[in-house]
């Protein structure tokens, strides 16, 4: 018993040993005359950056250097000629061999589509562990990276990061980032050109799962859509930056994952878009280029991420996902002014429609993947007449459903490719397409990215992995 007591002793002196010294340390401050120091008394270097503070295209890596005989182009979203149809001088065929895979890059999580560029390969990408959205330079060729430029600006997943492609010539690239950054280099060295930020330029709200605006050049100016609270489009100098014409956003659109269009519609040069609260043409002619043409309230989606498809000199097909459906889009010269009006509107189910891709207009037939909400047609391939877009022409079959993944035109074949990694390519007939060969080209999760086409190769990715096919 006497031993039990002085253990009970000894662990209540512990105990209150270790309490003084718990006490003492919160209440004991080692300095009392404490001072406030004026700004700059700690001799903190100028410039020291803020936590949200972003700094586009701040870092630069270089790998190595190639050079390439090869010629080919894709220089931007859908091509040169914003139809996602090439017609290549290689011969393209399906062939009983299956294509060979030249090289292959794993990524960030992300859908952005690459460009290609006398024989150099861009593509946007995003690193968490750098909190950094980043241009990488490839060789098409070898699948060697030659280098890449990046900046920090933190974000949290949401569906992957990157969706936009690149815009390329000869004398630069330009980018859109996620959080609507863009950035200008040059296309050889890497070399930072000039950059904005449409946040703090015109008071951009980027989209929920970030941009998906791809920009666009014409005649020497980007065109992009920051939908801010001012300025609806904007034309700015690929090679200075600096902002040469502004379309007052007076229908107050906000920004969409739509990209503008370049069409011309009742003889007048027009750049299209589908904003969120509504479509637009602005012109873009010499004369008035920026003026706000026409702009419709009534389609209205709450996400766009198609961009408008041109079927005739007087007729737009719009499109998009969660519920909306299709829409024609009739413009007309009204004397000194235009007329513009949805001439007719549907639900998903109730005609051709696409919830991610923008359709193709090909041989006076219009191609698509219906979305999830297509009824019986959900996620299959489809062909219908721009005289009656109620009635498909033609569908895949029951087996071939391709969710939200890409397709283009090479050479009267179409390239389909399926989410989950796998390769259609069909025989496009005057009413349809024949299946004519499918491959397997990576056990892939949402590859939703637009694919990309030069000299025989054949760009595709899923979210993590980019892969580069020879198909001539």
């Amino acid at each position: 018993m006497e031993a039990k007591r002085k253990i009970q002793y000894v662990t209540a002196g512990v105990a209150l040993v270790y309490a003084c010294v718990i006490v003492g340390w919160h209440v004991y401050l080692p300095e009392r005359d404490i001072a406030l120091q004026a700004p700059g008394a700690d001799h903190r270097p100028q410039g020291v950056r803020k936590t949200d503070e972003v700094r586009i295209g701040e870092f630069f890596m270089r790998y190595g250097e190639e050079t390439s005989a090869l010629t080919g182009k894709w220089t931007c979203f859908r091509g040169e000629q914003s139809s996602n149809i090439i017609q290549a001088p290689e011969r393209i065929g399906p062939g009983a061999e299956d294509y060979p895979v030249m090289w292959s890059v794993t990524t960030g999580e992300g859908h952005a589509s690459p460009v290609i560029n006398n024989g150099l390969v861009y593509f946007l990408d995003y690193d968490e562990g750098l909190s950094s959205d980043m241009l990488r330079c490839f060789s098409l060729e070898s699948g060697k990276e030659l280098w890449r430029r990046w900046y920090r600006v933190p974000m949290k997943r949401n569906h992957g990061f990157s969706r936009t492609a690149p815009v390329i010539s000869d004398g630069y690239v330009i980018t859109l980032g996620p959080q609507g950054h863009v950035m200008c280099c040059d296309p050889v060295s890497g070399h930072l050109k000039w950059s904005l930020d449409m946040q703090k330029a015109f008071k951009t709200e980027v989209p929920f799962w970030y941009a998906g605006q791809c920009p666009r050049v014409d005649d020497g100016t980007l065109i992009v859509a920051p939908a801010g609270e001012d300025i609806l489009l904007a034309g700015i100098d690929c090679h200075t930056g600096d902002v040469i014409w502004q379309t007052p956003n007076s229908p107050a659109y906000k920004m969409s994952h739509s990209s503008v269009m370049p069409m011309t519609l009742g003889g007048k040069k027009t750049y299209v878009y589908a904003g969120i609260g509504g479509v637009c043409g602005i012109s873009a002619e010499q004369g008035d280029r920026g003026a706000l043409l026409w702009s419709v309230a009534k389609w209205q989606p709450s996400v766009v991420a198609p961009s408008p498809l041109q079927l005739s000199s007087s007729t737009v097909f719009l499109v998009a996902g969660y519920g909306t459906g299709g829409a024609l889009l009739r413009v007309d010269k009204s004397g000194a002014g235009w007329n513009a009006a949805i001439v007719e509107q549907y639900k998903p189910g109730e005609g051709l429609s696409s919830e991610q891709q923008t359709p193709i207009l090909y041989r006076d037939m219009i191609i698509s993947v219906m979305p999830k909400d297509g009824g019986s047609l959900r996620g299959k391939l489809v062909t219908y007449s721009p005289a009656d877009l109620h009635r498909p022409v033609w569908s895949s079959g029951a087996d071939e459903r391709f969710g939200l993944g890409p397709y283009m035109v090479i050479n009267e074949h179409l390239f389909v490719f399926k989410e989950d990694g796998e390769l259609y390519v069909y025989g496009i007939q005057s009413r349809g397409m024949q299946l004519m060969k499918k491959q397997r080209i990576m056990d892939g999760a949402d590859a939703w990215g637009p694919m990309a086409y030069a000299d025989g190769r054949l760009i595709l990715r899923d979210a993590h992995e980019v892969k580069c096919l020879k198909i001539n």
